[in-house]
C-alpha cells in the first residue's frame, strides 16, 4: 500500500557478556528515531535467548529511516559500541497489513 510508510525491524545479537550493556546502549539509541520522523519505536528482548534484540520504528518515507540510520547519533552507536554486538546487523523494510494495541491497565480493568 503505497503512502503508508512501514515498520523496520533491526535485528541485533550481543556478543558474550556483553548481553545487560547492550541493553543500555540500545535502549538509548532507539529514541532518537523519533527525531528523525519516526511515529512509533520499540526494542524487545527475546526471553529464551538473551542475547537476541529486535528494534522496530515505524516511519512514513523509508528516506527518513535513512537519515536515522546514517546520522551522527546512529555513528556514533556504532563506533562506540560495534564489538557489543554481532556484524552483519541486516535491517529489513515492513509494510504494516494490520496492528492493533490495548494497553496493560485497559486491559486489567475490564
Amino acid at each position: 500500500m503505497a503512502g503508508k510508510g512501514g515498520i523496520v525491524q533491526i535485528p541485533w545479537y550481543a556478543t558474550v557478556l556483553r548481553h545487560h550493556t547492550f541493553e543500555d546502549a540500545i535502549a538509548e539509541i532507539a529514541p532518537v528515531a523519533l527525531k528523525y520522523g519516526a511515529t512509533a519505536y520499540s526494542v524487545t528482548r527475546n526471553r529464551d535467548d538473551r542475547y537476541k534484540f529486535l528494534q522496530s520504528a515505524t516511519f512514513e518515507r523509508y528516506d527518513d529511516f535513512t537519515a536515522y540510520w546514517e546520522g551522527p547519533e546512529f555513528q556514533e552507536f556504532r563506533f562506540r559500541f560495534g564489538g557489543w554486538f554481532q556484524i552483519p546487523v541486516l535491517y529489513s523494510w515492513n509494510d504494516d497489513v494490520c496492528s492493533g494495541e490495548t494497553r496493560f491497565a485497559d486491559a486489567a480493568s475490564n
